[in-house]
């Protein structure tokens, strides 16, 4: 039996089932000013790789930078 090639097939550009746009992600830097879904505003502390710890108010949260819940201001 022939073995299925792991490579992506191309689309047709008139297939309805065409491949899903990358999603855009923020930039974020230190002092940077963002609003979280759940917490609020606040401000980027700290970047620790694909993490960031974002100070709101009396606490501190350490989030994912690829967060859906998480946008600049």
């Amino acid at each position: 039996m022939p073995s299925r090639s792991t490579a992506r097939r191309s689309r047709l550009s008139t297939s309805p089932f065409r491949d899903q746009p990358q999603p855009v992600y923020d930039t974020f830097e230190l002092e940077s000013r963002v609003i979280h879904d759940r917490h609020g505003l606040g401000r980027v502390v700290r970047l620790n790789g694909d993490r960031m710890d974002v100070r709101f108010g009396d606490i501190t949260v350490d989030v994912d930078i690829r967060s859906s819940k998480v946008h600049l201001l």
